[in-house]
């Protein structure tokens, strides 16, 4: 059964939902040709801290036929160009509760990825408009396939929207954007983010590339060889993604030899770029969202 969260959460769900809008529309602007993509993810991490709350996961901007997962190095110099179709996704938790949402913007001359972008935000609008309780979650997701298929891109199929929960990105359900497939059904008491990507491709991604990010998924099996600095740092974040550029203060070898020893034993995830084939352009746009008694309150509005 679903529980209805409790006015604590709620007011730590609203509150992280309220940053995470100001980041995402100040993001939306600073977005310019000639712009250093580690520059923005750094401020935006900046704003979310001065504002009382801690990132959710690192900050990330993803260009062109890499629809997710790019997080800049701490030394990445990386810049956005002119003919670029950006997606930046950014998480904010306040006590743990964490507000998950995303957008897009067309860097072209022409505006030719406007109606690549505009395809992921009105699948998403539509999304929110299908949901309820009760709803199969299929509906929400064919709802999101037949928006995008109508604007003449594919829908990326191998991405999800999710469950959101306490120190916790992804949980249960699973949000497709396509209808086959899903199972379950929309309840009240629900925190969950839904996140459309539309592609000019065939809608498939694959890993690629050197990871940025890493979570903990599990307590180390055995602490022998593992630097205590490092290890304690880590855990600090709570099982939260965490990105390679948060510990810039600790010794760089030492570093990577703990977590690619944490790898080795399963107990630390890396998240590596998610891309689609070259050339291909991808689109996304993203809110989270509660599901009240009331009906759908859009956390970042």
């Amino acid at each position: 059964m679903v529980r209805i969260p409790d006015e604590h959460a709620l007011e730590c769900w609203r509150e992280a939902g309220r940053i995470a809008s100001e980041c995402r529309e100040w993001a939306r602007k600073a977005i310019q040709p000639g712009v250093r993509v580690r520059e923005v993810l750094e401020t935006i991490e900046e704003m979310i801290y001065e504002r009382g709350a801690a990132p959710g996961f690192p900050a990330q901007s993803s260009r062109n036929h890499v629809a997710a997962h790019y997080c800049s190095a701490p030394e990445d110099d990386l810049q956005y160009e002119e003919g670029d179709c950006v997606k930046v996704d950014m998480g904010v938790h306040v006590d743990g509760y964490i507000a998950d949402t995303a957008c897009s913007v067309d860097l072209s001359g022409d505006k030719c990825w406007t109606p690549l972008v505009t395809a992921s935000a009105d699948a998403l609008r539509e999304a929110i408009a299908t949901v309820g309780d009760g709803v199969p979650i299929c509906d929400v997701g064919d709802v999101i396939e037949r928006t995008i298929l109508a604007a003449g891109f594919e829908p990326v199929r191998n991405l999800t929207g999710h469950g959101l929960a306490r120190w916790k990105v992804h949980t249960a359900p699973q949000i497709p954007n396509f209808g086959a497939g899903a199972s379950g059904r929309f309840a009240t008491g629900m925190v969950f983010a839904i996140e459309p990507f539309a592609s000019t491709g065939r809608g498939f991604i694959r890993e690629l590339g050197k990871s940025e990010v890493f979570m903990m998924v599990r307590p180390p099996r055995r602490a022998r060889g593992l630097d205590r600095d490092v290890l304690k740092a880590i855990e600090g974040w709570r099982g939260l993604p965490i990105a390679r550029r948060y510990f810039t203060d600790l010794d760089t070898d030492t570093f990577e030899d703990t977590i690619g020893k944490l790898a080795r034993q399963g107990s630390l995830m890396r998240y590596p770029p998610l891309v689609e084939e070259e050339g291909v352009m991808v689109s996304q746009t993203e809110h989270s969202m509660f599901l009240g008694p009331d009906g759908v309150e859009i956390l970042t509005a």
